[in-house]
């Protein structure tokens, strides 16, 4: 039994026609050989696997065809087989991160001046030419400039930027592009069905998504998949080979955060802790989904029903306002960055999600307790509204941080907007002016249009302009930020202690030999 042929290699392109996601190269070249206008020295730069070599091979079957120079090489006649096979006389290639002193060039470039023994151009191929050492590169500047009639250069790297510009001046550069995911979906599929293999269309988007630009490297894993899944691709096994988070619980997390449900969010956080999810992984596929939201919220028309979360992502773009979803993917992606100056990854991942809870809109009535009691009726119990929210004192009396608290409840705000407000300290107010300031760790909230949004609403609050002077400075912490995590910690603590000592409760606890699930009272604010 003869062993099967990696994928990567069995269907690497033979010619031009072949190539994914490289149009703007494939042009150009097809337009210089049509024309008959060879350069003596070709770049090519990209990220791995996205076809440089490949590209160069093709390029070197073009110029040596036995049909002449062409775009589209015959691929039977002995130098393209040849060329295909890795066996052409006069292809010579040089793997530079292996041969990067100047020995290996002189010799190199001594060979250079002979003619080509079977073919009409001697094609050299170095890859990785970034790796050859300072005196490589000056060893091979003067043959580069005027190379021999029968000689082409094809350079390829991975790092232009390492490459003397005296070279790159010389070369005819051609960038190649990472490859989109859906180009990579739809060239794998190809191979799957020519290769008898079924797969669905979400096991391969893993694969894509996974591959990161490169062809390469998502035939590879297409190998590893089609090992992993006996012979089939699916969703669930590229998941657990990939080692990938199930976007059911990134789902369930905004869901859980539409309904205000800490506790949801806890258990979620949880399960993904006893799975071993990297918490950085979580964090970056759940700022993928607030991206989604946020693309469907703006351009409806992006918005594929026809996928298997389309129902539930349409569901989550009716639950969340425009500023909800920014502000939520800013917090996101601050807590990625915060997340390695955590005490652990657990809690750097949950304390980013209590901030998205933190500054979620508030609708419902405050002054209200409830609990479930693990029966059909849940008890509701009276709690005193913080300070905040209660009758504040006659404006003559406040200080004017005191008139601010009162203020910023008072406006319609949301997202960014919101923390800039309530994260404020005032002082000095006045109905035509008001001076701000912000801490420095919290800096970034004083963008100008959040600025401009804070002072529109203002305006319209007073019904005529307002001077706001914004400012980063030392303060005292007395915010309505501050003061509102101060005051739900008061209010979580007076609730479980009137559910606890309330007369039916009780009765359950004695009656049922009950416990009182204590995570599960939460005042409603």
């Amino acid at each position: 039994m003869t062993d099967s042929q990696v994928l990567a290699r069995k269907w690497r392109p033979k010619d031009f026609s072949e190539l994914v996601g490289q149009e703007h190269v494939v042009r150009a070249l097809i337009n210089s050989m049509e024309q008959n206008r060879l350069h003596h020295a070709y770049l090519f730069t990209g990220t791995r696997g996205v076809g440089k070599t490949t590209v160069a091979r093709i390029l070197a079957k073009a110029l040596n065809c036995e049909q002449g120079v062409t775009a589209a090489p015959c691929g039977k006649c002995a130098a393209c087989m040849a060329i295909d096979q890795g066996n052409f006389i006069d292809l010579i290639e040089l793997d530079a991160a292996s041969n990067t002193q100047v020995d290996a060039m002189r010799e190199l470039l001594d060979n250079a001046q002979y003619a080509p023994v079977a073919a009409r151009y001697k094609v050299y191929l170095i890859d990785e030419v970034h790796m050859l050492s300072r005196s490589a590169f000056n060893a091979m500047l003067k043959t580069l400039e005027e190379p021999p009639e029968h000689v082409k250069f094809i350079l390829a790297t991975t790092d232009p930027q390492k490459i003397p510009v005296t070279v790159l001046s010389r070369c005819l550069q051609f960038n190649l592009k990472q490859i989109p995911p859906s180009l990579i979906v739809e060239r794998l599929t190809e191979i799957l069905s020519m290769e008898r293999i079924p797969a669905d269309a979400a096991g391969l988007r893993l694969l894509a998504q996974a591959a990161k630009g490169s062809l390469r490297d998502a035939l590879s894993l297409l190998d590893q998949a089609i090992a992993f899944g006996n012979s089939v691709v699916n969703e669930s096994d590229t998941r657990a080979m990939l080692g990938v988070l199930d976007q059911d619980h990134i789902f369930a997390l905004l869901e859980a955060l539409a309904e205000q449900n800490g506790a949801a969010i806890f258990a979620i956080a949880d399960r993904l802790e006893a799975a071993s999810v990297s918490f950085d992984l979580a964090l970056q596929d759940l700022a993928a989904l607030l991206h989604r939201l946020a693309t469907a919220q703006v351009i409806p028309q992006m918005l594929d029903e026809t996928q298997p979360d389309g129902d539930r992502l349409l569901a989550l773009t009716k639950r969340f306002s425009p500023e909800d979803i920014q502000l939520f993917y800013q917090i996101v992606l601050h807590g990625r960055t915060d997340l390695a100056h955590a005490p652990d990854e657990y809690s750097g991942f949950t304390m980013t999600l209590m901030r998205m809870l933190a500054f979620m809109p508030d609708s419902r009535q405050p002054g209200r307790a409830y609990a479930d009691t693990g029966t059909d009726h849940a008890r509701e119990v009276k709690v005193e509204a913080p300070p905040y929210l209660q009758e504040a004192k006659p404006v003559s009396d406040q200080s004017p941080n005191e008139a601010w608290l009162a203020l910023v409840n008072q406006l319609k705000l949301s997202g960014m907007t919101r923390m800039l407000a309530q994260y404020s300290e005032a002082k000095s107010f006045s109905e035509s002016r008001i001076e701000l300031y912000v801490a420095e760790m919290h800096k970034h909230l004083l963008e100008k249009s959040y600025q401009d949004r804070l002072r529109s609403q203002l305006e319209i609050h007073f019904g005529k302009p307002v001077e706001v002077i914004f400012s980063q400075g030392s303060i005292t912490g007395v915010t309505s930020a501050a003061l509102q995590d101060r005051d739900k910690l008061a209010r979580q603590s007076k609730a479980v202690e009137a559910i606890e000592s309330d007369p039916y409760v009780q009765e359950l606890i004695e009656q049922f030999d009950a416990r009182l699930n204590v995570s599960s009272i939460k005042p409603i604010d």
